[in-house]
């Protein structure tokens, strides 16, 4: 094992024998520093981001090459990863640690690799200028090995999902504290692609325009789709190649180019929810976020911060995916900047009134950075079962309850005082909207009880 460097997480001593609730309404009243959340049953606070030095290098990460931080390492390999979906309750671990340790994941980014991108990496990426030696070779192993479950590119989820970590203790009703400690871009390019009936701005089911846009305005065009043809590669997607130049993302355009700052996070942290016995259920998609997390897709969840799960079976069963480079709140065109990331994460139990994770995180996910609290709410926190619900104000009128509820039962406001407050200073933020169940989150910033 590698010792983690100096500022790879910080650590902080939380008094703990009053309870993390009483502590927080203390704190809170005292006017002290308000980043005491991160209590649980982990000796750390969530680290402050600091930069990844593979950003705008050059260097590729291929798997288990380089420094390997975590207690354990997990790679992606083409017979234990699942593509498309997620672990079940019923999924057989791919590791297990005990509680408070840390490991290292070498996630796979599935741009590149999709089938409408022609399921050959090499070939792929070659088209835009890279070297073989700078494609992944998990990733180009999964594209011509892959065969855990048959793969339907108009049903299955895009996603290469890594895991599940068994974590020792974690049993239904705890809470699985993920902090992530690295997030590192593994080669230096990503992509975005726009997939046609996915995005924002796309068609409807019958090719309509859906309301607020015309015909003309949905993306991809409509005109460019080849309903008919089997081959996904002939449907008239669009796929923007993004190189990593200096630290920052790099897309071209006619004769200029546009530049924007990278924020590597990993887009899917979750633990089993779905309790089908086929790995291959509508409930185990990869696309939708549930209660057990999933493809949540908030931004700020890179390095220095931490986000609360509550378990649903023995052992959390915990995995990641859908790895990003950069995302805009909203992910508009479908996919956010993808691209593979090597992620360190400490993994903590959390036992009800034991220096406990925010009440509301025994029910629902929840997450904080150093500087803020981050309560979430889905459209359909269920998944795919009993249909999709894809109404932003449900979503939003869910992360303003568990606001409310973080602010009356871990922070002692009264609950009309803490409506009053939300309205006056917090910001509520569209997570995404292209993932079926659409989220928003809620950013409370710390510094306002300090």
């Amino acid at each position: 094992m590698t010792t983690p460097p100096p500022g790879a997480h910080a650590a902080a001593v939380i008094e703990r024998g009053i309870g993390r609730r009483r502590l927080m309404q203390v704190s809170a009243a005292l006017g002290a520093s308000a980043g005491l959340l991160s209590a649980c049953s982990s000796p750390s606070a969530p680290a402050a981001p600091s930069p990844s030095p593979t950003a705008g290098t050059g260097r590729v990460l291929q798997p288990g090459a380089g420094s390997i931080d975590g207690d354990h390492y997990l790679g992606s390999e083409p017979d234990s990863v699942l593509w498309g979906y997620v672990p079940t309750i019923h999924s057989t671990p791919s590791l297990q640690m005990a509680s408070g340790e840390t490991v290292t994941i070498d996630a796979v980014s599935h741009e590149g690799i999709l089938e409408d991108q022609g399921r050959d990496p090499l070939a792929y990426f070659a088209e835009h200028g890279v070297a073989g030696e700078e494609v992944l070779e998990d990733a180009v192993a999964i594209a011509g090995e892959y065969d855990r479950t048959p793969r339907d590119f108009a049903l299955d989820g895009p996603h290469v999902v890594t895991g599940p970590v068994f974590v020792e203790g974690a049993m239904p009703g705890d809470v699985l504290k993920i902090e992530t400690l690295e997030a590192t871009p593994r080669v230096p390019y990503g992509v975005v692609s726009s997939r046609h009936g996915k995005g924002s701005l796309a068609a409807t089911a019958d090719g309509g325009a859906p309301p607020g846009i015309t015909a003309e305005q949905i993306m991809p065009p409509a005109s460019t789709r080849a309903t008919d043809d089997p081959d996904p590669r002939q449907w008239g997607n669009v796929s923007t190649f993004t190189r990593i130049e200096d630290g920052q993302g790099v897309m071209d355009f006619g004769a200029g180019s546009v530049r924007f700052p990278l924020r590597p996070f990993m887009g899917m942290m979750g633990v089993a929810f779905s309790e089908a016995s086929d790995p291959t259920d509508p409930s185990a998609n990869s696309i939708p976020p549930t209660l057990g997390g999933g493809n949540i897709d908030i931004r700020l969840l890179g390095e220095g911060s931490a986000f609360y799960l509550p378990v649903h079976t023995e052992g959390a069963l915990f995995y990641v995916g859908d790895p990003h480079h950069a995302m805009g709140d909203g992910e508009v065109a479908l996919t956010a900047m993808e691209g593979s990331l090597r992620g360190t994460f400490r993994l903590t139990v959390c036992k009800e009134g034991e220096g406990d994770a925010p009440a509301v995180a025994h029910r629902y996910p929840f997450a904080e950075t150093a500087d803020a609290w981050i309560p979430i709410g889905l459209s359909d926190p269920d998944g795919s079962v009993d249909e999709q619900v894809s109404d932003l104000d449900v979503a939003m009128r869910v992360a303003v309850v568990n606001a409310l509820d973080f602010l009356e039962q871990d922070l002692g406001m009264d609950r009309p005082t803490a409506y009053a407050y939300l309205s006056a200073a917090a910001d509520f933020t569209i997570s995404q909207v292209v993932d079926r169940t659409v989220g928003v989150h809620g950013v409370i910033p710390k510094a306002h009880f300090g």
